[in-house]
């Protein structure tokens, strides 16, 4: 649809239809946008219909950046100080100029404003300086991320008037950094040139501390220069050129090549000796593997009694000066991708083992459908979500589980008695606390047989690079299934590591006629130089199309200072009358508080949750490449604590998924898949449910 611009001076708003780019799976869709210049806002809409509504999304444009992309004379970029980015496409490059050129006056005025409201720069750090007290402390309340930022663009603007400095007045900072970044490679290159061993030495943990931290400060310090470069470029231009983004830059120390995907692994000793590894070896003529899908017997399933806790820090401990000298060689920003990571960080199990423990309470998963309507059977939907994350964590401390190889696949099953699926959400009570018994044992599970119900799973690597993960779970009983695939992206953020899970999941609800997509949240790894931990943050979304329901989940980071761990709030909305049906609040690994319309209360708690054990095939009746038996002389070392010979392990399945790709390359073979077919930029199990049993469309 053609955008429709009023006739208007510079100042007034703007609006008409643009396409947004969603993510990988949803790609792009039209949206209402509306640029309020009064409140220095961008904000969008479904569509033009709904603009008296609550908008979608709201964009600050106070120290944000407009860019116009490269890719094509279409689409541009809005970049806000927050960190949240808007990728968007007019439907000409005409249009596009409009909205750029309008965005930046906005955004312009707006940041010079927020700036006039802050004292200098240099005058408050002066009055620190002399007071020695913290930044934090002298940071009025109303003072904002946003003020912050816009303070260094007024002070820009301030000097030049008054002190009248040539055009780049950052010759004198760029001369400073490059005396730094001197001083700085002669600090690693003395660290360096010291003895291996002895009363001080190049491992020294204190000095390599110093050797990362200080890379890490030039880093930041180099990435800031660059943004106030480009401010200061769009000062004495009016905008930003063409085609400019800020982004991080590329790593100025080259990478070793122990760190890139393809090469040797580093972390293993010189005095290690070769490690028989003969099914690594028959991994490695994979090609001759059928790669047909394989009907799994249940009745071959039995209950898991494996227990791989990770409350071992001892290994982290004993290793610290690797990653010492890991952290050092990385750029923030980087994409983690193809660096190796070492292996004594590692958890025992497979990234498609963890993805199955989603299902961990299949009661709460089967009881979806269960629901009386379609309001209840979306809260349902959203308190099955919220409980699935916290038994993906196995222990106190964040490790790595293992990358799936191309071709990996992981097979699972629950039992679940249907006595104990919920056939109401909310009980006659005002407030209400949610547990659960004691998981009941092999033998109950047997004596019930027909009375139990089934939830079946499977997951597959489809893809290496990217890598992505496809899984599909369900219990044909109830005629309802789940099907998802995911791409992990990782960066390294300095102290922490960030993995964004692009991709969507969609829930059917056959027997309702009913589709649920929902998106994941990002995992960070905290911490990762002391004891690490992980959070969970960003805003997922829930929608059901056929029923007007969605839910809305913000997982919360930890504040810097102050603020609680682990927070989640979530509400569930009517869209087609815009009301507010249930309101959630708690933490995602603790206790949940769900408020419903009716005045009513109900608490999940999730430490007191029963978590039903997944049943699986004993490893002599796996599939070479389920991950188990693919895993298991990696997970056998890990748990003796042997990390060069886990190492040695790791490395040759690696190598053997290397040799593959570059034979299929090669000999130009695309890679089949075994349970998921690719449509579109999405991944869809073989024989889903819904192409077995019909879709019924009840009367509601």
């Amino acid at each position: 649809m053609k955008e429709e611009f009023p006739k208007c001076d510079h100042m007034e708003n703007v609006y008409g239809y643009l396409m947004k780019y969603t993510n990988l799976v949803t790609g792009w869709q039209y949206r209402f946008f509306v640029l309020n210049n009064e409140a220095g806002l961008l904000e969008y809409f479904v569509n033009e219909q709904s603009r008296n509504q609550k908008p979608r999304g709201t964009l600050q444009l106070a120290g944000a950046v407009i860019s116009p992309s490269d890719e094509d004379s279409h689409t541009f970029t809005v970049n806000a100080a927050s960190g949240e980015q808007y990728k968007l496409r007019a439907t000409d490059a005409k249009e596009r100029q409009h909205w750029v050129s309008r965005l930046q006056i906005c955004t312009q005025h707006h940041t010079e404003a927020i700036g006039k409201n802050n004292p200098p720069l240099k005058s408050r750090s002066f009055s620190l300086a002399s007071s020695g007290n913290s930044p934090i402390s002298q940071r009025r309340p109303s003072q904002n991320a946003i003020s912050f930022f816009s303070v260094g663009h007024s002070k820009l603007q301030s000097v030049n008037k008054k002190a009248h400095l040539p055009p780049d007045h950052l010759v004198e900072v760029r001369e400073m950094m490059s005396h730094a970044e001197g001083q700085q490679r002669d600090l690693i290159r003395r660290i360096e040139c010291l003895p291996t061993s002895g009363h001080l030495s190049s491992l020294d943990q204190d000095l390599l501390m110093l050797k990362a931290t200080s890379m890490a400060t030039m880093n930041c310090l180099n990435d800031c220069f660059h943004i106030l470069q480009l401010q200061h470029a769009s000062h004495q231009k009016g905008s930003l050129p063409s085609g400019t983004t800020i982004e991080w830059l590329e790593p100025k120390i080259p990478l070793s090549n122990h760190y890139k995907n393809g090469a040797d692994q580093p972390f293993a000793t010189e005095q290690s000796k070769p490690v028989a590894v003969p099914e690594e070896q028959s991994v490695a003529e994979s090609g001759l593997l059928a790669r047909e899908p394989e009907e799994i017997n249940a009745d071959d399933e039995i209950e898991d009694m494996c227990d791989n806790k990770e409350d071992d820090l001892g290994a982290v401990e004993e290793q610290r000066s690797v990653i010492l000298h890991l952290l050092s060689q990385l750029k923030l920003g980087m994409d983690l991708t193809r660096v190796v990571l070492p292996t004594f960080i590692l958890e025992k199990r497979s990234l498609l083992e963890m993805y199955a423990d989603f299902m961990s309470h299949p009661d709460l998963f089967i009881a979806i459908t269960n629901g009386a309507t379609a309001e209840d059977r979306m809260i349902r939907f959203v308190e099955y979500y919220l409980t699935s994350f916290h038994e993906g964590r196995k222990g106190a401390i964040a490790k790595k589980p293992y990358n799936p190889i191309i071709g990996e696949i992981f097979h699972c099953s629950w039992r679940m008695p249907k006595s104990e699926v919920a056939s109401s959400v909310i009980s006659s009570s005002s407030t209400q606390v949610v547990t659960n018994h004691a998981p009941l044992s092999e033998e109950s599970l047997s004596q019930e047989g027909s009375d139990c119900y089934t939830v079946r799973f499977v997951a597959e690597q489809v893809s290496h690079h990217p890598p992505v993960s496809g899984f599909y779970a369900e219990c044909a009983e109830r005629k309802m299934c789940v099907n998802a695939h995911v791409w992990t992206k990782s960066k390294f953020l300095g102290m922490s590591i960030g993995v964004t899970m692009v991709g969507e999941g969609i829930l059917s609800l056959l027997e309702h006629g009913e589709e649920y997509t929902f998106s994941l949240p990002c995992a960070y790894a905290r911490s990762i130089l002391t004891v690490p931990w992980v959070e969970l943050g960003g805003k997922v979304s829930v929608n059901c199309a056929k029923t007007g329901y969605s839910a809305s989940i913000t997982f919360h980071t930890k504040p810097f200072y102050g603020g609680k761990l682990h927070r989640v709030t979530a509400e569930v909305k009517h869209n087609i009358t815009s009301t507010v049906v249930c309101k959630v609040q708690g933490e995602w690994n603790s206790v949940l508080e769900f408020t419903y319309s009716t005045g009513e209360t109900k608490y999940v708690d999730l430490t007191k949750l029963a978590v039903t054990k997944k049943r699986v095939r004993p490893l002599e009746k796996q599939d070479p490449f389920e991950s188990r038996r693919l895993w298991k002389n990696v997970t056998d070392a890990l748990r003796e604590s042997e990390i060069d010979k886990a190492t040695e392990h790791k490395r040759t399945l690696e190598e053997c998924q290397r040799t593959e790709e570059r034979h299929r390359t090669e000999t130009g073979t695309p890679w089949k898949t075994k349970y998921f077919i690719k449509e579109g930029d999405g991944w869809i199990y073989y024989k889903p449910l819904w192409k077995v049993i019909p879709t019924t469309q009840p009367a509601e």
